[in-house]
């Protein structure tokens, strides 16, 4: 897997090759006089080429349009400005030292599992974040460190493709679902916004929550002390040391001060947004007086993360002395933006790659195809579904990126399925299950490299092998679980989200 996976080239390489191949299949097609018929549709579709003297020109003119119109920039970008501000403030990390600070010892294996899993509001952050931390709290606690470091990546993980609030990556895979709809404009699917998975979200959260602490406490944890794996570090250089000093799980004062008062400032938010939304004439009801399933409430939703977040980093920043001025924000959100420096790399060959699948046809042809194929096979239901997230959990161990890989399946099955009748928000939410289980057994994660690097301050000859083979009795378990869950909504037509439900309704 590992030298498969190596032999890849890096995303924007990958996706450029895919978007010459989709040229060179398209101009082919053209010549050939290929067309689609979205079924009840009386109009044929055909194909375009990008080879063609119409192919250069539309590329050479709207290249930019393409990349600035690539919709998940307009969410994501807003979205990281505030929850930079809420972590370097320092109000993230310390909300998270305090939630593993206040656990009894029984109940740390459970918090580990309940806070990795939705400290993929953090982003990146949390890989590295939650497991030293947790690993602090259980040797303090008297229990195995490596089980809370081992314990919270995996929990980090699985976590990464849901949470208990809306992030960042809601709003990334949103916009993608909503562009690649357009190769089927005629559908009576419902848009997606980042709220559309957030019930199916929560329960998941909730739910790998509790399966990563119970294996942290009934099968991580007694493993490593039957095997000897020592408790105390062997091997420990000076910036881990200072490291962890930073990552004390014992608050300040004044930290903890800070928290509460910040709760407080998130309790007068929530009351201003309640006396903004509810009255009956608030303009961000619909038209029939309203939110779903749609209104400007539900399009206002990246607004209203941003001030929770951005809110809650100004007034803790500015209690615990982080945030001292104007200046402060402009720097830390700078910083936000230059984490997200690889992506906006990344979105401006994903968003020529989406806008040429969409422009030549080939899109709405290989949907009308594959769902005549699936229906031609007999593999349509949960079946067509469950195959749907074993080759995105497999895909996950090659491609590491979830904006390229979402852009790539969702290219092809979002308008597939949508021709079989199931909404945007359904595949994309079985899309998250096959994303989330495999993140961490696959070497091509980062992240794996420095939980490594970690492992061997306890086990100097530790290696790749040593934590996979620790981490796949997670994975199995949160796999199923995740598709049990998905099965559950599926057949008791439960909404993922506000408005969002299983099957378009014509």
């Amino acid at each position: 897997m590992e030298w498969v996976g190596n032999k890849l080239p890096e995303p924007f390489t990958l996706f450029l090759g895919l978007f010459l191949l989709t040229g060179v299949i398209s101009t082919v097609m053209s010549w050939q006089g290929v067309t689609a018929q979205i079924p009840g549709s009386d109009e044929s579709t055909p194909v375009r080429g990008l080879f063609t003297g119409e192919g250069m020109t539309w590329l050479t003119t709207t290249m930019g349009e393409n990349y600035i119109g690539f919709p998940p920039l307009v969410t994501v970008l807003p979205i990281m400005l505030a929850v930079g501000i809420a972590e370097r403030s320092g109000m993230l990390a310390a909300l998270v030292r305090k939630l593993f600070g206040s656990a009894r010892k029984w109940v740390l294996p459970y918090a580990v599992g309940v806070v990795g899993v939705t400290a993929s509001v953090m982003a990146d952050a949390a890989w590295v974040v939650i497991p030293p931390l947790a690993a602090m709290v259980f040797k303090a606690a008297g229990r195995h460190p490596v089980a809370g470091l081992l314990g919270g990546f995996a929990a980090v993980g699985a976590g990464y493709s849901t949470a208990l609030v809306p992030t960042s990556l809601d709003a990334l895979f949103a916009g993608i679902t909503n562009v690649v709809m357009e190769t089927i404009p005629d559908t009576a699917a419902t848009e997606v916004n980042v709220l559309s998975n957030y019930y199916f979200n929560v329960a998941g959260a909730v739910v790998l929550g509790l399966i990563a602490g119970f294996i942290i406490d009934r099968v991580l944890e007694p493993r490593l002390w039957r095997t000897g794996v020592t408790t105390d570090k062997v091997a420990q250089d000076e910036d881990e040391e200072h490291a962890e000093d930073d990552l004390s799980a014992e608050l300040t004062r004044e930290e903890t001060r800070g928290l509460w008062i910040t709760l407080a400032a998130m309790a007068v938010v929530t009351a201003l947004l309640l006396v903004a939304l509810l009255p009956a004439g608030s303009p961000w009801r619909n038209d029939g007086g309203g939110f779903l399933p749609s209104s400007p409430a539900l399009d206002s939703i990246v607004f209203i993360v941003c001030i929770y977040f951005a809110v809650a980093g100004i007034v803790y920043g500015h209690l615990v002395g982080t945030v001292k001025g104007m200046g402060d924000l402009v720097t830390m959100m700078i910083g936000a933006i230059k984490d997200m420096g690889g992506f906006l790399v990344l979105a401006f060959i994903l968003g020529q790659f989406v806008a040429l699948f969409s422009w030549t046809g080939i899109g709405t042809w290989t949907a009308v195809q594959g769902a005549a194929g699936l229906e031609a096979i007999g593999l349509t239901g949960f079946p067509a579904i469950l195959a749907f997230i074993v080759l995105a959990s497999v895909l996950n161990l090659l491609i590491i990126s979830g904006s390229g890989m979402w852009t790539l399946m969702a290219s092809v099955f979002v308008p597939m399925f949508a021709l079989l009748g199931y909404e945007p928000a359904f595949v994309q939410a079985a899309f998250r299950v096959g994303d989330s289980a495999t993140q961490v057994i696959t070497p091509l994660n980062p992240f794996m490299i420095v939980i490594l690097g970690q492992l061997r301050a306890y086990e100097p000859h530790a290696g790749l092998g040593t934590l996979m083979s620790r981490m796949i009795p997670f994975v199995i378990p949160f796999w199923t679980a995740w598709v049990v869950l998905l099965a559950l909504w599926f057949y008791v037509d439960i909404p993922l989200g506000p408005g969002a439900g299983i099957m378009i309704q014509n």
